[in-house]
């Protein structure tokens, strides 16, 4: 016997079926939209504590951000972690792409730096050694002077308030006591009243007397122009540190944050855990966070063509190579000037300090022709006569004193300035734009999708039909999903201070963009005049064999152009003062090839000399 149903049952009829259906597809529905993904990616992710995740979506939630119609797996506790969380994560994508910028400026600013020791120590080794082989009279109290000499260089060229010609001038200053006393006039300390007193006075008189002649002025010159074009690239590397630095700390507005929670974390709600914003979105979103970033973009342009203009100044043609090693050759040639003309520069400094008691053993009377101090046999040349020609052993002698300098030590040493140059320059030019492209850096790759299953901020759609706005404040105003309010004012005075920079750099330097750049110069390319071969690696000789007979252009720590006409001498030189003689470097067989050279330069300085 079959039991009937509850009449009770059977008198609701079909009522009761609606309720049912309706529950059970909302357990159907929590059933396929959990939130166990979203707690997974809460977890790998590290967003923040794993019990702010709950079990099951929730449809009252109070959320800020992330608000939608339906069930959310998504609470206000959850949102605030995800706020720190995507500053946290931006800042870190950020630091990821600048850092290999700012580890070019840093560590090439390291590099050159230690090129410039390296060069200055190689340059100051070279003087020493030329003082204790050739000028052993005067070399162990010269060499303190020396050394104070590239100490002040070093300081300079790493930023100090040095000056370079203050520098040399004190240098020469200090070496004219001893040049006087041991090299003009040997062993007349042994007649002066009053040693100290009389090297005060050398030393004070020193630039009225000028016993070198132009050599310590053109040293000077073209030290401080290469040098001031190499401290400048130093300045230049610092400052961009201090750019990098700045950007990457970086604060993310309030507005920013919130359309970065938006567009990383608010699909995570629905449970759409790996689900990629579209590309425009993401560019809107990130220009809008990064509108004061790419308002570097233009002085930051011509702050890279700047440091591209100062390392072609600076290593084009080995220029500050060639400055720093050409010291010895310009301390030599001023050497032998003040012993070319040692009775007229003792009897100048007899007038002015008056300390002498008596003339030195072997001292020449002052004669209107070329004539030399009597030397001592620890003089590197022996006495010769006013009227007589110049021994050829002393004019061997003299070309030795000239040997050529090779640009470095060892051809095989390929690590030069030259080189170290062109590989900043081949990094630095990925570089220029890069404040301009950083929101498209952040954009690409596996952060975002451009097809048609991509997250446009309040669902999945097929392709994101915002508009796309651009780089700067200026294009933020039409942004629509990021409201740019203000900007950073941190950020602000970095980019004033980096066009103050880059217009003092052009102040100080006006004619840095003629320089040629290398690709223009060639490679293996010699001057006019040269006969030495000049590659990219291994360069040409330093001017401590002598300049060129060709007129060259030194450009000044200012930037301007100093015409140097031939032999080296100064356009402005006085003419009151001694003439410029004219000793040509090179070895003996070298230097002077035929005895008709010989006969026709000594005639001349003849000529010149009786004439006066």
């Amino acid at each position: 016997m079959s039991r009937g149903l509850d009449p009770r049952v059977t008198s609701l009829g079909p009522f009761w079926i609606l309720p049912v259906l309706i529950l059970a597809a909302n357990v159907v529905d929590v059933d396929t939209y959990s939130c166990h993904e979203v707690r997974t990616a809460f977890q790998l992710r590290q967003v923040g504590p794993l019990h702010r995740v709950p079990e099951t979506p929730g449809t009252d939630v109070d959320l800020l951000v992330c608000k939608h119609q339906g069930p959310s797996c998504c609470t206000r506790k959850m949102e605030e972690s995800y706020q720190l969380a995507v500053k946290r994560e931006t800042v870190h994508n950020i630091h990821s792409y600048s850092y290999e910028l700012e580890h070019l400026l840093s560590g090439h600013s390291d590099a050159f730096h230690d090129m410039f020791q390296y060069l200055l120590s190689f340059s100051q080794g070279h003087l020493s050694s030329l003082l204790e082989g050739s000028y052993t009279s005067l070399s162990r109290q010269a060499l303190p002077h020396v050394n104070q000499l590239f100490s002040s260089l070093s300081l300079y060229l790493r930023g100090a308030n040095v000056s370079v010609e203050a520098s040399v001038n004190q240098f020469f200053n200090h070496l004219f006591p001893l040049v006087y006393t041991r090299l003009i006039n040997p062993g007349i300390e042994g007649s002066m009243m009053s040693v100290s007193q009389m090297s005060d006075c050398l030393r004070m008189i020193r630039q009225d007397v000028n016993p070198f002649g132009p050599h310590p002025a053109v040293m000077a010159q073209e030290l401080a122009g290469a040098m001031g074009v190499g401290r400048q690239l130093g300045l230049a590397l610092d400052e961009g540190v201090e750019v990098m630095n700045a950007t990457e700390n970086v604060l993310l507005s309030k507005e920013c944050v919130k359309g970065l929670v938006k567009m990383v974390y608010c699909s995570h709600c629905r449970g759409l855990t790996l689900i990629k914003p579209c590309v425009g979105y993401c560019l809107n979103v990130m220009r809008g966070c990064l509108a004061s970033v790419s308002e570097l973009d233009q002085p930051w342009r011509r702050y890279t063509s700047l440091l591209e203009q100062l390392t072609h100044g600076m290593a084009g043609h080995h220029s500050l190579e060639l400055a720093l090693l050409g010291v010895r050759g310009h301390v030599n040639e001023a050497l032998l000037y003040a012993q070319l003309h040692g009775p007229l520069v003792t009897a100048t400094v007899d007038k002015v300090c008056g300390l002498s008691t008596g003339e030195p053993t072997g001292m020449q009377p002052p004669a209107p022709e070329v004539t030399t101090s009597a030397m001592t046999s620890s003089t590197p040349f022996p006495s010769a006569a006013p009227s007589q020609p110049l021994p050829e052993q002393w004019l061997g002698q003299l070309a030795h004193l000239r040997s050529s300098l090779p640009l470095k030590p060892s051809k095989n040493n390929k690590h030069s300035l030259r080189t170290l140059s062109r590989e900043f320059l081949v990094h630095l030019h990925r570089y220029k734009s890069f404040f301009a492209v950083l929101p498209e850096m952040l954009c690409e790759g596996e952060n975002v999708v451009d097809d048609a299953t991509c997250w446009s901020g309040d669902g999945v759609v097929e392709r994101y039909v915002g508009k796309v706005v651009g780089s700067g404040l200026h294009a933020q105003r039409h942004n629509p999903e990021v409201k740019v309010r203000s900007t950073d004012l941190t950020l602000v005075d970095v980019k004033e201070r980096l066009e103050s920079f880059n217009q003092e750099t052009h102040d100080r330097f006006p004619k840095l963009g003629q320089v040629e750049a290398w690709e223009e110069l060639g490679s293996g390319e010699t001057q006019e005049g040269s006969t030495t071969d000049c590659d990219d690696e291994d360069g040409c000789q330093a001017s401590g064999d002598g300049q060129d007979q060709t007129s060259h252009t030194v450009v000044s720590s200012e930037g301007k152009s100093i015409g140097r006409h031939p032999g080296g001498a100064s356009p402005h030189e006085n003419p009151a003062k001694p003439p410029f003689v004219r000793v040509f470097s090179g070895s003996p067989s070298a230097s002077w090839p035929r005895p008709s050279s010989l006969a026709l330069l000594l005639a001349a300085l003849s000529l010149h000399w009786t004439s006066v």
